[in-house]
C-alpha cells in the first residue's frame, strides 16, 4: 500500500507526536521544528500520524499500486 502526504503546516506546533507515534520513522521535525516526511518509501500507510496528531495537520491518504 502506498499513500500521499497532506501537511499543514500553518496547523503544526512542532510538539513531535506524529513522529513518535510512526512505527518506520517516516517523519521527522526540522529545523523550524515543523513536521516533514523524511523517508516516504518507508510508510506503511497505518495512519497513526494522521490519528494521533492534535491538531489536524496530516491527512494519509491511501493510494493502491497499479499491477503491472
Amino acid at each position: 500500500m502506498k499513500s500521499e502526504f497532506t501537511l499543514k503546516l500553518e496547523r503544526c506546533k512542532g510538539c513531535g507526536i506524529c513522529a513518535a507515534f510512526c512505527p518506520k520513522q517516516v517523519l521527522a521535525l526540522d529545523k523550524l521544528g515543523k513536521i516533514y516526511v523524511a523517508e516516504p518509501e518507508k510508510c506503511i500507510a497505518c495512519g497513526q500520524c494522521e490519528l494521533r496528531c492534535p491538531d489536524y495537520a496530516i491527512f494519509i491518504d491511501k493510494v493502491k499500486e497499479e499491477k503491472k
